[in-house]
């Protein structure tokens, strides 16, 4: 299943991401998604496994052409200058000449004129065609609003916390009407566990009882879920089942009853880092030359 994006470019709809996977584990775990048939990977120069996702694309033996790499600049990386830099370090770590999507990781909101540098360079690296499509993770209405007014190119992709918990109705209605794509980190609820300490979407009754009559897993009710409202998403795991068992998810469909009852789950409660407290003094860190 593909998705278009707002400068013809295609991508996978459901792609394989690697936040919190040590790199130690991030080779084999690609190779993993991709022996399942995972064409997307996401990785972040913050998430310290850019070597090693590059590594496991390459042992899958499959062509550059083959994988969607989509990866993301660091705030302390953000500035024209420096984030035109930030590209080469990505690109060298992944072992690639060219990155098919490469987004900002943060609004920034207290240094928004590092923001507007930084999404000039994507500018320029697309104009350059080093990379396919730019975009922005965790920007809130208000600062996509501010960066259109700004800038020049549509961002073709927001990354954000979008699970049944948090639908962030409001972010995705401000993307859809900028022609920008809304692709959710954490899509199957992993961080309501982890913040909640036990309130787990995937133990929700109205998902495993969806799940249970169409013998589905919760996490596939969830993934289905958003793709069939038109979002990317990129759920992780290093377990190899896990990883075949997110991936297969396209032989089935959800009623607009079931559709509406996931919807109704929504608290309206982040579980993420407020983006507006993402700040160089309290979360910004050296990203290594290689």
């Amino acid at each position: 299943m593909q998705l278009t994006l707002n400068n013809d470019i295609r991508m996978p709809a459901l792609g394989f991401g690697v936040f919190q996977t040590p790199p130690d584990e991030t080779v084999a775990a690609v190779q993993a998604a991709l022996e399942t048939g995972y064409r997307l990977i996401d990785t972040a120069a913050a998430y310290g496994n850019e070597r090693e996702v590059g590594e496991g694309i390459r042992r899958s033996g499959l062509t550059r052409d083959e994988v969607f790499i989509e990866t993301k600049v660091w705030i302390s990386d953000y500035g024209y200058d420096k984030t035109l830099h930030a590209f080469d370090k990505s690109a060298g770590k992944l072992g690639v000449e060219r990155i098919d999507l490469l987004l900002l990781h943060q609004a920034l909101p207290s240094r928004f004129d590092l923001t507007r540098g930084a999404y000039n360079a994507l500018e320029t690296l697309l104009a350059d065609g080093r990379v396919r499509a730019i975009g922005v993770s965790n920007l809130m209405p208000d600062h996509l609003a501010a960066l259109l007014d700004q800038t020049s190119i549509v961002p073709a992709v927001n990354q954000v916390e979008v699970h049944p918990y948090f639908a962030q109705r409001a972010v995705q209605d401000a993307d859809a009407a900028a022609g920008v794509l809304t692709q959710a980190w954490s899509p199957i609820g992993g961080i309501t566990a982890y913040r909640d300490g036990g309130a787990n979407a995937l133990q929700d009754p109205t998902i495993t009882t969806i799940g249970a009559a169409r013998g589905r897993t919760p996490a596939q009710v969830m993934l289905r879920w958003h793709l069939q409202q038109g979002r990317s998403a990129i759920p992780k795991s290093v377990r190899p089942d896990r990883i075949r068992e997110n991936f297969d998810v396209f032989d089935f469909e959800l009623t607009a009853d079931e559709l509406a009852a996931i919807d109704a789950l929504d608290t309206g409660i982040r579980r993420g880092p407020e983006p507006a407290d993402i700040t160089l003094e309290t979360f910004g860190r050296e990203i290594p030359e290689a």
